[in-house]
């Protein structure tokens, strides 16, 4: 199973970097229609919907195209929710890999979820992770 991180998410509505934007819209279209299930942790949602809202606050996009991007999203994935007992198990986490707070919730969510794969900018490209292998479809 397959997951992308929110600067994936951001990449594909960001107009103000087109390169980014094309490789998000690309790797996106592409796990929609792919055999392997991606799916959207719920952190990366609720982190996507943040940066949404502060692009609102900031006169960037207006409240209508933050909610067509989170329907379109919520549209193409399902969501993953993480468990309680993974507060505990990012801190082993971090420590071993020495992951930001962020990345080893993200992590152990994936890890959670059955999930393999982790298209994202923010870790090492091939590093895997406790069974979590990450890809940067920006390299």
């Amino acid at each position: 199973m397959d997951a992308v991180d929110t600067n994936v998410l951001v990449y594909f509505v960001d107009v103000d970097e087109p390169e980014k934007r094309a490789k998000a819209i690309e790797l996106l279209e592409r796990l929609e229609t792919e055999a392997n299930d991606t799916v959207l942790p719920w952190q990366v949602g609720v982190e996507f919907l943040s940066v949404l809202r502060r692009w609102e606050t900031e006169g960037r996009i207006p409240r209508d195209q933050t909610v067509l991007h989170v329907q379109t999203i919520e549209s193409m994935f399902s969501v993953v929710f993480p468990a309680r007992s993974l507060l505990s198990a990012s801190l082993d986490l971090s420590s071993r890999y020495s992951l930001s707070h962020w990345d080893s919730l993200l992590i152990v969510a994936c890890i959670d979820a059955g999930i393999d794969t982790l298209y994202t900018e923010d870790l090492d490209d091939g590093m895997n992770y406790d069974g979590v292998t990450v890809i940067n479809p920006f390299a």
